[in-house]
Formats: C-alpha cells, structure tokens, sequence
C-alpha cells in the first residue's frame, strides 16, 4: 500500500479536474482512498516520470518534459515529487 503525503493528496484532490471529468474525491480521505484504489504511484523526479509511463505503455520517447507534465495524468506535487493517476 502506497503512503501518501498529505501534500501530495491536497494536490490531487485540488487538480482531479485535469484527469476527471467530475469529482471523484471531495475531501482529503476520499481522495486518499482513490489513490490508494487506484494504485497511483508518487515518484521523484521527471525521469522516473518518463520511465514509469514507458513501462505503462505510453509512448513517451519523442516527449519533451514539458509535454511530460501537461499529461492529464501527471500531478506535480509542490514538494517536487510526481503523481502519476492512471485514469
């Protein structure tokens, strides 16, 4: 089971509009039992990013970072990690 930070949850529960249509999550417990349900994982950095998603099937290989971070999945946390919510 994936801890979540209470950062990296507010982060999501205030962007799930870039992922979802509607809301799936209107408080922070909701939204840490989405992820949880959801197995969305918190990685480091652009590049574990990149990777994870390469091994999930997207072609990435032509992505700049840019690109990376507007991906509706992707969730820049402000502590400088990446949360990757697979819709």
């Amino acid at each position: 089971m994936n801890e979540y930070s209470e950062l990296c949850i507010q982060t999501f529960l205030e962007n799930q509009g870039q992922l979802y249509d509607q809301p799936v999550a209107e408080s922070p417990e909701e939204a840490e039992a989405f992820l949880e349900d959801c197995m969305a994982v918190v990685v480091d950095s652009l590049a574990e990013v990149r990777q994870y998603l390469d091994e999930s099937g997207m072609d990435v290989e032509g992505l700049s970072d840019q690109e990376l971070l507007e991906a509706s999945e992707v969730f820049a946390v402000p502590d400088g990690t990446y949360l990757i919510v697979e819709g």
